[in-house]
């Protein structure tokens, strides 16, 4: 397609992966609580 610019499509798709791959890692302490939170709710619905 005209007017896209290869170098700068490479460009964006690689920063979008390091921001994605920056919120999984500022996300992992989290892991815990929502494994706990899961499991709490798991065992209050089921009898």
């Amino acid at each position: 397609m005209g007017g896209r610019n290869l170098g700068m499509s490479w460009f964006a798709g690689i920063v979008c992966v390091a921001v994605i791959g920056a919120l999984l890692w500022l996300s992992l302490p989290m892991l815990p609580v929502l494994a706990q939170f899961a499991g709490d709710a798991l065992r209050n619905v089921l009898p």
